[in-house]
């Protein structure tokens, strides 16, 4: 099935610039490249799924790419998102570097991975990628919303998406309103908590109430707030377990004891400062700066 054909069975959002994404997708953070990275997304592909999510800064690009090529998997038919390490290089030979190592002559979404001090330093430099034809789509992650504020207020072009920690514990209320004023679409990543959230009790009373796994709960609170989802995963089983969530609904009981997890206050900020503390650590290694 192709993208616009999973837009128009309801599995997909279409995008302000008018691009159809996946509400489901894979995402590879913390898998390393090689055969992990190429089995989880294989299986992924394999089951249906058809939107990858990697970034520069997770260094498994050309184990996803070459998951595609196995695959068998028309690329048109796979919606890819990669993200730009937010150093001091050109985001235009960043994205041709992530292209190479992909083996594809284009990704879907191009995202500048976090503000990184300045919102808007690397904005130009996204919009020369969309140009040039890197990217069908470009948009952010991690962005509160003083940091879209000002890329909007500051590019030619909007960025489309916002990728952000979100879950019912993480629930960004302020920033949710404010992209969706804004047409930008919001994507949910850690949305089950590093398996964290999977035992929390309510969690656990709603999938018992709804007879599913906690993981399918979490996932479709996030589809019930409008926002696509990237869960992560190296098991098969679980693969395919995360992608079990478009055939049933939550009421607006569970939602409403979903939603009171929220550790936020329905903050407009889109991290805590710790996490983008560890990513820039994270970065700084990966660069050697």
């Amino acid at each position: 099935m192709t993208v616009g054909e999973l837009a128009a069975d309801g599995c997909a959002r279409i995008l302000a610039d008018g691009h159809p994404m996946p509400i489901l997708g894979l995402g590879v953070w913390q898998i390393p490249d090689g055969a992990s990275c190429v089995n989880a997304v294989r299986w992924a592909l394999d089951l249906g799924y058809r939107h990858i999510d990697t970034a520069q800064l997770y260094e498994n690009e050309a184990s996803v790419g070459r998951a595609l090529r196995e695959s068998g998997v028309p690329r048109e038919e796979v919606f890819i998102t990669t993200k730009f390490l937010p150093d001091y290089t050109d985001p235009v030979a960043k994205a041709e570097q992530s292209l190479r190592r992909l083996g594809v002559d284009w990704v879907d979404l191009y995202l500048v991975h976090w503000p990184h001090g300045d919102p808007v330093r690397a904005w130009p430099g996204m919009e020369r990628a969309r140009e040039r034809g890197l990217a069908r789509s470009i948009g952010i992650s991690n962005f509160g919303v003083g940091d879209l504020a000002a890329v909007l207020a500051a590019g030619t072009i909007a960025p489309v998406v916002n990728q952000v920690k979100l879950s019912p514990v993480y629930y960004r209320r302020a920033l949710l309103d404010a992209c969706r004023q804004r047409d930008v679409v919001v994507e949910a990543y850690s949305s089950l908590g590093t398996g964290q959230h999977l035992r929390h009790p309510v969690v656990r009373r709603v999938a018992a109430r709804v007879d599913r796994t906690p993981a399918q709960v979490l996932l479709r609170w996030c589809l019930q707030h409008e926002l696509l989802v990237i869960p992560k995963s190296t098991h098969q089983e679980r693969i395919a377990e995360n992608a079990q969530i478009f055939d049933f609904t939550l009421s607006p009981q569970d939602m409403a004891e979903l939603d009171a997890l929220d550790r936020t206050k329905g903050t407009g900020q889109a991290s805590e400062r710790h996490i983008l503390r560890g990513a820039l650590r994270r970065a700084r290694a990966v660069i050697k700066i």
